[in-house]
């Protein structure tokens, strides 16, 4: 078996060139016979030479050199990082994030850019989910989630970092769009734009129009809230749509008011699955999650 001493020895002899570079390079003391004597018995246990002498204290590596020096390098180079990775519990490495489409575009951004800041040595991958992808949490096939769950399990561990309220919306050009209220029931005639893909947003939808016993007679669907926006601002119907922002969704050819009966908020939860220690890429997000306020 190759020795960890050995293969040492070979990089940085191969890293600096030359054998007295290697001894000032070294990372403790080592005279230039023991780097020397590690190359040697390392030439003789793989059976092929290394190194090549280009000048009195020049080497240079043979293509079975640079082969091994190949594999060696990254491991060696990358040691002093997993060791301090270790020490301190920043490990690097790839956040899985599932979240939904509002989520995406509104809540992560600004979440994400703090944690770029603080810890670059993650790297984050955003899946788009329609619905909360707990099966996939479960199977380890996503680190966290992020988004409003009507329940959350036993199995899991949460942190509400948002809130998104409910909000009516209409054409600017709407007959109703200059009054401070409006009634839900008013608009029933009316084509009502709803969610197409999205079945548990398109269900919120349709009951809380039922429970101002608004049952629309025609409605047309939309893949997201920005798709949903655009039909109403070109006067194709009304909808419910949620919102981060205070005063509504802000976009131009349409109006919003809030839901106010009943008081349409859903909260915005991170879960990830619980444990007795949250694994380090969760808990460094969690660090830096949004604090909401009631």
């Amino acid at each position: 078996m190759i020795q960890i001493q050995r293969l040492e020895g070979f990089y940085w002899v191969a890293r600096m060139g030359g054998y007295t570079r290697a001894v000032r390079a070294f990372p403790y003391p080592i005279t230039q016979p023991g780097i020397y004597q590690q190359v040697k018995r390392l030439t003789e246990e793989v059976g092929v030479e290394l190194f090549t002498r280009v000048g009195k204290d020049r080497m240079a590596l043979t293509p079975a050199g640079r082969e091994l020096y190949a594999f060696v390098a990254p491991f060696l180079e990358g040691l002093p990082h997993v060791a301090r990775s270790l020490k301190t519990g920043e490990r690097g490495g790839t956040l899985r994030i599932h979240a939904s489409n509002l989520v995406l575009r509104h809540l992560l951004p600004p979440w994400l850019g703090r944690l770029r800041g603080a810890r670059p040595d993650i790297q984050v991958r955003l899946f788009e989910s329609a619905a909360p992808e707990l099966a996939r949490l479960r199977l380890g096939e996503t680190d966290l989630l992020v988004d409003h769950l009507p329940e959350l399990p036993h199995d899991v561990e949460s942190r509400e970092v948002g809130r998104v309220k409910g909000f009516i919306v209409l054409p600017r050009s709407h007959a109703r769009a200059r009054s401070r209220t409006v009634n839900l029931k008013q608009l029933e005639a009316e084509p009502f734009i709803g969610y197409g893909s999205d079945h548990h947003l398109l269900d919120l939808q349709l009951r809380a129009l039922a429970l101002h016993d608004v049952h629309p007679r025609q409605v047309h669907s939309a893949d997201s809230a920005e798709s949903i926006l655009a039909f109403v601002a070109a006067g194709l119907g009304f909808s419910l749509v949620p919102s981060f922002q205070p005063e509504g969704p802000r976009a131009a050819g349409v109006v919003a008011w809030p839901l106010t009966r009943p008081r349409a908020e859903f909260p915005i939860h991170a879960v990830w699955l619980k444990s007795r220690q949250p694994a380090p890429l969760v808990a460094a997000a969690m660090s830096l999650a949004p604090v909401f306020e009631r």
